[in-house]
């Protein structure tokens, strides 16, 4: 096994969704076969890119309309990590994948254009341990003060004291998907418009996941919506839904609609992220639906 990168932008032609399937040409297949059974880390290029996410590659399968032509790595259910925050290319002035360093410093122009790439476990370590800082958007957990504080300075981390296990624990990841899903929606209710922070600049909205954390759904932005803390209540009891094209759905359970009324968004509809590829995916909003055998009023 050994950890690797995969190159994905949003908008790729490629049949990719970073927390399900990773889709790739063929010309790849022997780069990526050693990375089944372990991490990979996702990088998205250009000036604004950086390393977006960590997952665990379960195993690479043909693509059945193009079997010889292309494949899917197919990710581990609930290993995908998001991060908060872009991990950039270089850290501290340094090529932060030591793969795609000449040696001095420069960077490997022939390395860089491959979609899929190795990494070392240092350099993975180094790049998790950063994203996973609390940069102070929400309270931090107990535990997660004395690695966040090394990964500070990245390349004096510790790695015999800590492992990737540690940096991805269930408090860590849980923060994570908070802080990247608020951040998506602005600290904005989706569903009722309120956008409520107190003096320290921490927002009172909660990230509900849409298909359960029970149910294998991903840590990713797209199955996550931001909800004040009564419709968050709501909406993990199936008392609200929304619709594949994100109209608000009141349930027949709810006694008192006008109450609900008062409450969401007067024309019905959630409140988006700015950035379409964070919007609620249908598929899990479908889960959400069926799940709650969703009867509107």
């Amino acid at each position: 096994m050994a950890k690797g990168v995969f190159i994905h932008n949003p908008g790729t032609k490629y049949d990719d969704d970073p927390a399900t399937r990773y889709h790739f040409p063929k010309r790849y297949l022997k780069r990526a076969e050693p990375f089944i059974g372990d991490h990979i880390l996702y990088y998205q290029s250009g000036k604004t890119g950086g390393y977006t996410g960590t997952a665990i590659v379960e195993n690479i399968v043909p693509d059945p309309k193009d079997p010889n032509g292309h494949f899917y790595a197919n990710i581990q259910a609930r290993s995908y990590v998001p991060f908060p925050e872009n991990v950039p290319f270089r850290i501290n002035g340094k090529i932060a994948n030591s793969f795609l360093d000449n040696g001095d410093g420069s960077v490997n122009n022939g390395k860089q254009v491959w979609a899929v790439r190795q990494i070392s476990e240092l350099d993975y370590l180094k790049i998790v341990a950063l994203a996973a800082v609390d940069r102070g958007e929400l309270p931090r957990f107990d535990g997660e003060l004395e690695f966040a504080e090394a990964a500070l300075d990245p390349f004096v981390y510790d790695v015999e004291r800590q492992t990737v296990e540690v940096v991805l624990n269930k408090k860590v990841r849980s923060r994570m998907f908070r802080e990247k899903v608020i951040e998506a929606y602005d600290k904005q209710c989706a569903l009722t418009g309120m956008r409520l922070i107190n003096g320290g600049g921490r927002a009172e909205v909660q990230a509900a996941h849409i298909k359960s954390v029970e149910a294998n759904g991903p840590d990713s932005v797209n199955n996550g919506i931001a909800l004040s803390g009564t419709i968050h209540w709501m909406f993990d009891r199936g008392l609200l839904s929304l619709s594949d094209d994100y109209e608000i759905l009141v349930s027949r359970k709810v006694n008192n609609t006008e109450e609900v009324d008062r409450l969401i968004n007067k024309d019905r509809k959630a409140i988006l992220p700015s950035m379409e590829s964070s919007w609620p995916h249908p598929r899990y909003l479908k889960w959400h639906r069926e799940h709650h055998k969703f009867e509107a009023a």
